[in-house]
């Protein structure tokens, strides 16, 4: 079977290539004979994603706790259905109800890279950091810094609703659709999002992106999303750097700005945040052997600042500082991330570190 990458999303406390195998349908209905209510319809794509950690956390005022976490475990389906048409089916462990859910289930109907259109449950036009989740973030603590992906979704930033998106001279990426809101936050009106991307650099494929590219590209991108409903707007502004540097490794720059306005939001009593960070990385380019192992190491650092506001107890703002200390064997396929977060509220909250390691790996 072929693994095609398709799936992002993530964490909701903490919280989207898999590598090629080979599974043909034609072969299958060769070994039955073949008759006229068979049809060959190609590759189907099968793949599987695992997060797991071990998290220390210590609150102000409290105990520390120590938990080793199944944080995230996905099912990969897509395959052809006709010229053109294909289809996508993904599941995703909750680590918070012990359940497994739909993750997406959509009808891609790709008539050109100007001109395609999904129908289903997906991950609507948004931020860059919602669009990637958290198998293709570069950082480990994604969606916990009052910044990232407050959009608001049925499950894992996803929303049922329809969209249209295009690439036009492989540099911008547009797409725009209609998504159900009362599924997402009991609102009946339908939620309307949109995003523009521009890629001056190097292009990058396909609707959903990645938070590094650990050097195979030069990125500068920028981006803009909105989403809208009954006279409520979230908004954000994004960008990414990406640089080749010393022969195999890469230096990254990310940040992005958010303002949700009575529409998401990670504090559902506050009815206004905004926020920004920004994140820095480098990957060694040096292969450091641990065993038989051949990875390399990368260093990430990022802080964020968000503000609450309208709300029933006074405004605050939440600070975050993440470092961690990565080792990459295999991009997103293999990694092992050490990790150090400091989160500060202005006392609204009570205050927490963690520390901890985390492995990923995907198949």
């Amino acid at each position: 079977m072929k693994i095609k990458r398709h799936v992002r999303h993530g964490r909701t406390s903490i919280v989207r290539r898999c590598a090629p195998a080979a599974l043909l349908l034609s072969g299958c209905l060769g070994l039955a004979g073949v008759s006229r209510a068979q049809v060959n319809l190609g590759p189907i794509t099968v793949g599987a994603g695992l997060q797991t950690s071990f998290d220390n956390a210590a609150p102000t005022g409290g105990s520390s706790t120590d938990t080793f976490a199944l944080d995230h475990a996905r099912i990969y389906i897509n395959g052809p259905v006709y010229e053109d048409i294909s289809f996508m089916f993904n599941t995703d462990y909750d680590s918070v109800t012990n359940k497994i859910g739909v993750l997406d289930a959509v009808a891609e109907f790709a008539i050109s890279p100007e001109f395609n259109i999904w129908a289903g449950r997906f991950l609507p036009p948004s931020d860059r950091a919602n669009l990637y989740g958290p198998f293709f973030s570069n950082e480990w603590f994604a969606f916990t810094d009052g910044v990232q992906d407050g959009y608001p979704g049925v499950f894992q930033g996803r929303d049922n609703g329809a969209m249209y998106y295009g690439t036009f001279a492989k540099k911008v990426k547009v797409s725009a659709g209609g998504f159900d809101g009362k599924s997402a936050n009991g609102n009946p009106k339908v939620l309307t999002a949109a995003r523009v991307q521009i890629d001056f650099w190097d292009p990058e494929d396909g609707y959903y992106l990645n938070g590094t590219y650990y050097g195979d590209k030069n990125l500068l991108a920028i981006g803009g999303a909105t989403q809208v409903q009954s006279d409520h707007t979230a908004t954000t502004a994004d960008f990414l750097l990406e640089k080749k540097v010393l022969n195999g490794g890469a230096f990254t720059i990310e940040s992005e700005f958010s303002d949700y306005n009575r529409l998401g939001g990670y504090q559902a009593a506050y009815a206004k945040s905004e926020g920004a960070y920004g994140l820095a990385s480098f990957l060694f380019p040096k292969v450091m052997p641990i065993g038989k192992f051949k990875g390399k190491f990368e260093i990430l650092g990022k802080y964020a600042k968000a503000n609450y506001t309208h709300g029933p107890t006074p405004d605050f703002d939440q600070k975050t500082t993440e470092v961690n200390l990565d080792y990459v064997i295999k991009q997103f396929n293999a990694r092992v991330m050490t990790f150090w977060q400091g989160i500060k509220y202005d006392g609204q909250l009570p205050n927490i570190w963690h520390l901890g390691i985390g492995l990923q790996i995907q198949m």
